[in-house]
C-alpha cells in the first residue's frame, strides 16, 4: 500500500490532470465539427458460426453498411469521413461489426478466421475513431504479416476511446463499462474457433479495458503495451487464468504518468501498478526503443515480440533477435 505521502503526491497530480483535461478538452471540441451523422446499422447478432459462407456474408452486410454511412457523410460535407469509409468498403477488407455512429465501432478481421489457429484481438487506446482508424488497421495488417498464415488478427474498436486529455482517460469507469462488450466479443470467437489460440493486444487506455475485462476474459494471454495501468495493483488482483504480459518503448511518454489508485466519493481516480513493475507481477518482454505509437511499426522489435507471444512462443531481447 502506497505511504500517505506517496498517496498525497498521487493525488495531487491526478487532479492536476483533472484540471488540465477540463479545461482543454470543451475547448478542443468547441473546434471540431458536428458528429457526422450515420444510419443505424442492420443487427446481425452473435457470431455463431466461421466457415468461409457464413464470413462472407457478414462481411457483405457490414460492407453495405459502411457504404451507406459513406454516402451519408458525404452529403453532411465531410468528405474527409467519406473517403475514410469509402476505403474501408473496399472488397477485400472484413469487419465482423460496423457501427457509424459517433466515433465509430468495428471489428475488422486481418487474415483468414476460419482457418485461423492463432488470433490477436488488439484493443486501442485513447483518441481511436473512425477519423483516425489508419493507425490502428495498419498495425493490426503488419502483425497479421509477422504472424504469416494460419492466422488472423481483430482490430477491435468495440467502444468511444476516451480522449488523451479527458478526465476518462485517468479513470477506469470507463474501461469497467466496456468490459463485458470485450468479454462477450471473445467469448464468440471461442464458441466458434473454440481450437484457437486467443490473445488479448492491449494499448494505451485499451489495457484498462482489458484489465477490467480480465476475469472471464476467454484469452490465453493477455499483454498490455504502452500500458498507463490496468485498472488494478497486480496480476493477482485482474484474476485471470490467462498468462500476464507487459512491455514498454523506451521513448514511450507513458513512462511519465503516474501510478496508483484513489477511490474519491463519485470517481476512481487512476489506474493502478505500473504494469512493467515487478510489484504487478507480469512478465515482461522487451519492446525496444519505440515511442508510444510505435508498438506494431514494421521491423520494429515489439511488433517482432508481440506476434511471437500470440504464436506461444518466448519473446525476444534485442541482442538474440537475429537467432
Amino acid at each position: 500500500m502506497a505511504s500517505r505521502p506517496r498517496r498525497r503526491r498521487l493525488l495531487r497530480t491526478l487532479l492536476a490532470v483533472l484540471v488540465v483535461a477540463s479545461v482543454a478538452v470543451p475547448v478542443a471540441g468547441a473546434a471540431r465539427p458536428a458528429a457526422v451523422p450515420a444510419p443505424v446499422p442492420v443487427p446481425l447478432g452473435p457470431l455463431r458460426d466461421a466457415s468461409p459462407r457464413t464470413l462472407a456474408e457478414r462481411y457483405a452486410v457490414n460492407r453495405d453498411g459502411i457504404r451507406a454511412a459513406a454516402r451519408m457523410a458525404a452529403r453532411h460535407g465531410d468528405r474527409a469521413r467519406a473517403a475514410a469509409l469509402r476505403a474501408m468498403a473496399a472488397p477485400a477488407r472484413q469487419f465482423l461489426a460496423f457501427d457509424g455512429r459517433g466515433g465509430g465501432r468495428t471489428a475488422e478481421v486481418f487474415g483468414d478466421l476460419s482457418r485461423a489457429e492463432r488470433i490477436a484481438v488488439v484493443v486501442p487506446g485513447s483518441d481511436t475513431s473512425l477519423d483516425r482508424y489508419g493507425r490502428l488497421g495498419d498495425g493490426a495488417a503488419a502483425l497479421r504479416r509477422e504472424l504469416g498464415g494460419r492466422s488472423a488478427v481483430i482490430a477491435w474498436l468495440g467502444y468511444a476511446t476516451p480522449g488523451t486529455l479527458s478526465a476518462e482517460v485517468v479513470s477506469p469507469d470507463l474501461g469497467t463499462a466496456v468490459a463485458p462488450h470485450l468479454r462477450r466479443f471473445v467469448q464468440e470467437l471461442r464458441a466458434v474457433r473454440g481450437t484457437a489460440r486467443i490473445v488479448a493486444l492491449c494499448h494505451s487506455y485499451g489495457s484498462v479495458v482489458c484489465g477490467r475485462a480480465a476475469a472471464g476474459l476467454a484469452v490465453d494471454d493477455l499483454v498490455l503495451y504502452g500500458s498507463p495501468g490496468a485498472g488494478a495493483d497486480s496480476v493477482a488482483a485482474l484474476r485471470t487464468r490467462a498468462r500476464v504480459w507487459a512491455g514498454r518503448g523506451t521513448d514511450d511518454w507513458i513512462a511519465q504518468v503516474p501510478h496508483g489508485q484513489l477511490e474519491l466519493p463519485f470517481v476512481t481516480v487512476g489506474l493502478g501498478t505500473d504494469p512493467v513493475a515487478p510489484e504487478f507481477g507480469a512478465r515482461v518482454f522487451a519492446a525496444g526503443g519505440g515511442g508510444h505509437s510505435d508498438y506494431l511499426r514494421p521491423g520494429s522489435l515489439s511488433l517482432a515480440n508481440l506476434a511471437r507471444i500470440v504464436a506461444g512462443r518466448a519473446p525476444v531481447e534485442e541482442a538474440h533477435r537475429a537467432a
